[in-house]
């Protein structure tokens, strides 16, 4: 399959455990084929090319790390709603400023996008 008609994966990707391990869950979706990741920062910044990527009507996986959920926030400028959106808060990923990802904690929030994704 052509990384083209996979769903899009965007994530945050702020300086919280919550948000890196949004970031971790997306580098790895993409990285075993089940998305392409594109760049959120891109979106919010308006850069041309890759706002045409998120409005191109492919499925959109948006993973937020807290309930600020900037990532969806970024998309909706656009006029762009996610086919799934996930806030890692949910999958009891606390959000700890000055803190590595757990693991476990990220393979177990992988594992329930995952589910839910598909």
């Amino acid at each position: 399959m052509k990384k083209s008609d996979l769903p899009i994966v965007y994530s945050c990707s702020g300086c919280s455990s919550a948000a890196q391990t949004a970031n971790l869950i997306a580098i790895r979706m993409d990285r075993e084929n089940i998305a392409e990741m594109s760049c959120i920062a891109g979106v919010g910044g308006d850069v041309k090319p890759l706002v045409r990527t998120a409005k191109s009507g492919r499925e959109i996986i948006a993973i937020d790390g807290c309930p600020l959920a900037c990532c969806k926030h970024s998309l909706a400028r656009h006029d762009v709603q996610p086919t799934h959106h996930f806030l890692l808060n949910n999958f009891d990923v606390p959000k700890k400023i000055g803190a590595d990802p757990d693991p476990n904690l990220f393979e177990s929030a992988y594992a329930k996008i995952l589910e839910f994704s598909h």
